[in-house]
């Protein structure tokens, strides 16, 4: 089983900002595309941000421009960087890895972290 450790939520005001972190296994994340997804209350999960090994982004539209994401392959982290955030990105924000193994593709998940924007 592969874990993924995860920090940095908590509570902001709206307009203000929270880094993520997610760090895992080495010989796992550097073969990873490693994501950030998130899930409000009564919501579907959905994408936030992901990262190829190779350093390709994608975003969801409604993050454009605020989130970054970014790994640190030295410390086998993947970051999410969130500025002005508002009301709706209050959700539970899980990392991701998906990679290609011997066996076929694999993914597996964090346990999450809350993050509430709220005034």
């Amino acid at each position: 089983q592969v874990q993924l450790v995860e920090s940095g939520g908590g509570l902001v005001q709206p307009g203000g900002s929270l880094r993520l972190s997610c760090a895992t296994e080495r010989d796992i994340f550097i073969i990873s595309t490693m994501g950030w997804y998130r899930q409000a209350p009564g919501q579907q999960r959905e994408l936030v941000a992901t990262i190829t090994s190779g350093g390709v982004t994608n975003y969801e539209d409604s993050v454009k421009g605020r989130f970054t994401i970014s790994r640190d392959n030295a410390k086998n982290a993947v970051y999410l960087e969130m500025n002005s955030l508002k009301s709706e990105d209050t959700a539970f924000y899980y990392c991701n890895t998906r990679f290609l193994s011997s066996l076929g593709w694999r993914e597996y998940w964090g346990q999450g972290t809350q993050v509430t924007v709220s005034s």
